[in-house]
């Protein structure tokens, strides 16, 4: 971006911080934001919806959902702007120019969105806040919110109970009643297998289904990720479920900020305890299988090679949503995400293809191409940086911690090795750092860097 036009942005986004600082720090804005006042489409990304004024939000997404069902169908013609005019705009948004190289052929995904993961920047999207099925990828979002509630040690001994509503034809990781599992083995359950059972064990330890899903919409409100809306905490289709490639990527950069998040992303392959049985000799014993991550640019195919720098995140599909992916990869000290959402060519594996294209295009790409719109920060972050480190555990936004930049112990986060129980092809991308930048005001500065200060030991190519 030319230099007038970066000095002139900066200077705006300076004066927006500071009001947005003042409006946040106003005694209405203590309250937590409840899901009907979410923006409507087109509304912009520090407007304040008015409730009254908001068209039923189930009705709408549930319209949304099903529309998106068909084979031939249209993004809606308003869209929320939340992150720029142009991210609401339908087709892809791009700014093409002399040395920006053009944007892969065969792309064929309803929605998807290329952006830097540290300054926000947008490179370019595709209906990035069209509102679709979501499957597995609300699994970042579920994750978001639980992974800071318990140590990874703690032990839950699983009840018949904790198993109740699992969808039918759910991906499983094959946890067994009566079994004793630690926060760590659910973990991994998620993120490695997309088990809906463990996710299922894990909202009952956080006291229901209904309480958790609760918990994830206004965790979305936080992250400003107004396009989404939850209703299954494990991705399976519900009525009115949705999301965006644009909340997706917000989601996941949110994610990645915690060190257990980007450890259990990375991760290739693991042991994972199975069913106690007596032996020969009339002994329990309780041996463990292996279980390998279904992100096939984490851990590969046959058709889809390892994706170099690559280190998650989460994978999805169902059949409203179709194939879902977010990934996160780190080349030549610049780390991108990109969000496919429901490519139209049902090839095998073309959600992977697809987003490895983005990437590649992604790469060539920044530093040349102008940004069409930004990753906005959470809504909390000027309050955050009002009293730093309050209300934030480490590795959260606005928390201090072995995450934070300088701190004590700081180090990357690789996978251990294969057969070690969190084993892995190589070494994972360590996005460590984990704090957002903060004005020294107090109030978070829009599209600032995202710090990652101990980039990383690169996975090889295969």
């Amino acid at each position: 971006m030319p230099a007038p036009k970066n000095s002139i942005r900066r200077s705006l986004l300076v004066i927006s911080t500071i009001v947005l600082s003042t409006v946040l720090t106003a005694p209405v804005a203590l309250a937590a934001p409840s899901p009907s006042s979410k923006p409507s489409a087109g509304s912009s990304a520090t407007a304040t919806a008015d409730p009254s004024k908001s068209p039923s939000k189930k009705s709408k997404d549930s319209k949304e959902s099903k529309e998106s069902k068909g084979s031939k169908a249209a993004p809606p013609a308003k869209m929320s702007t939340v992150g720029g005019t142009r991210l609401g705009q339908a087709g892809t948004q791009v700014n093409l120019a002399s040395g920006v190289p053009v944007l892969p052929k065969g792309l064929s995904a309803r929605s998807w969105i290329v952006a830097d993961a540290e300054s926000g920047e947008v490179l370019a999207a595709h209906n990035a806040h069209w509102r679709l099925a979501p499957a597995s990828t609300l699994k970042m979002l579920f994750a978001d919110t639980l992974l800071p509630k318990w140590p990874s040690s703690t032990e839950h001994k699983v009840e018949s109970s904790d198993l109740a509503g699992i969808g039918s034809g759910s991906s499983m990781v094959g946890i067994k009643e009566d079994e004793t599992y630690t926060v760590h083995d659910l973990w991994l359950g998620v993120f490695l297998r997309s088990g809906n059972d463990a996710v299922r064990v894990l909202a009952a330890m956080n006291g229901g289904v209904e309480s958790t899903v609760k918990e994830m919409n206004e965790h979305a409100e936080e992250l400003q990720a107004f396009d989404t809306v939850v209703v299954s905490p494990d991705g399976y289709d519900a009525e009115g479920q949705v999301s965006s490639a644009y909340d997706l990527t917000l989601i996941a950069r949110s994610g990645l900020q915690k060190k257990d998040f980007r450890e259990y992303a990375s991760t290739v392959r693991a042991d994972f305890p199975g069913e106690t049985k007596k032996n020969k000799k009339g002994k329990k014993v309780r041996d463990s299988f292996e279980i390998q991550n279904t992100n096939r640019l984490l851990s590969g195919d046959y058709d889809v090679p390892v994706y170099q720098g690559i280190a998650g995140v989460k994978n999805g599909n169902t059949t409203n949503a179709g194939a879902t992916f977010t990934g996160v990869a780190e080349q030549d000290g610049r780390v991108l995400l990109v969000t496919v959402m429901n490519p139209e060519k049902k090839e095998s594996n073309g959600v992977y293809k697809e987003t490895a294209k983005l990437l590649d295009w992604g790469f060539k790409a920044a530093g040349k191409v102008d940004p069409v719109g930004e990753l906005v920060p959470p809504g909390s972050a000027a309050q955050a940086g009002a009293r730093p480190g309050a209300g934030a555990s480490p590795g959260e936004a606005g928390g201090a911690g072995e995450d934070a930049p300088g701190a004590v112990g700081s180090k990357p986060v690789a996978s251990a090795a294969a057969g070690g129980g969190a084993g892995g092809i190589g070494t994972a991308l360590a996005v460590t750092g984990g704090v957002l930048a903060l004005l020294a005001g107090g109030a978070f500065l829009v599209n600032r860097r995202w710090p990652l200060p101990d980039l990383v030991r690169r996975r090889p190519h295969p």
